[in-house]
């Protein structure tokens, strides 16, 4: 059955599957993994997030031909509500980018903690191409890529290669063929699965709560961090 389908968790893993023909991730796809990242099931630690097919995921499917302006805030307020919830989620999360990814395809890539591509794999943002500027893609791309670098990849919608993603940050590694993918990826979740699952979720609670600050309020509330994770050591 096409959409998104969510395994039982196995020795502390869970995998997000998405079988969508045209690669276009529906509305009711992204909600779902909207939950599953809020209320991750008893047990999990790290989520696996791929697709099948040719390509990762070339955006997501549109609710319908309206424009009108109640409509298009329904469908953005769905994808912040995902974005978010890659941010705040205490899972570890894993992209095994096995095509091409666009848009907020792109988006899901940057989200996950962990992000793993096959060499022939590119990355885009063909919004301009239809009139748009991708409001939510400029709200993190900056941070990760640069304001020059985000606005040529915006402005131009140019595809990029694995490579060069990996150059700019969107990817933590890039393999030669598909059939080495799974492999990358399974020797990843294996040495994250060997950490503990408390450390995980506090790691990634400090990199959002110390990007939200500047550098001198990070290091003043990097005291207490320290105390508290001290105190909370031997807890697994």
């Amino acid at each position: 059955m096409a959409g998104l389908t969510v395994s039982p968790v196995t020795d502390g893993v869970v995998v997000a599957d998405v079988d969508r023909p045209d690669h276009l991730w529906a509305l009711d796809d992204l909600r779902a993994l909207a939950g599953l990242l809020t209320d991750p099931p008893e047990g999990a630690h790290v989520l696996r997030v791929r697709s099948r097919g040719a390509a990762f995921c070339l955006g997501r499917e549109r609710g319908g031909t309206s424009t009108a302006p109640g409509a298009v805030r329904g469908e953005a307020e769905t994808l912040v509500s995902v974005t978010r919830a890659f941010r705040r989620t205490r899972l570890v999360t894993v992209a095994e980018v096995q095509g091409d990814a666009a848009g907020f395809g792109v988006g899901v890539v940057a989200a996950c903690d962990v992000a793993v591509a096959v060499a022939d794999a590119r990355f885009s943002f063909p919004e301009v191409g239809i009139g748009l500027a991708p409001a939510l893609v400029l709200t993190w791309l900056p941070r990760l890529v640069g304001e020059r670098q985000a606005f040529w990849l915006t402005a131009t919608g140019e595809q990029v290669p694995a490579a060069r993603a990996l150059e700019l940050g969107l990817l933590n590694a890039v393999v030669a063929a598909p059939e080495e993918l799974g492999k990358d990826v399974d020797e990843r979740v294996a040495v994250l699965r060997s950490r503990s699952p408390r450390v995980h979720a506090e790691i990634r609670d400090m990199l959002r709560a110390f990007a939200a600050v500047g550098e001198d309020q990070a290091l003043d509330m990097s005291i207490d961090r320290l105390v508290v994770g001290s105190m909370r050591r031997g807890e697994d």
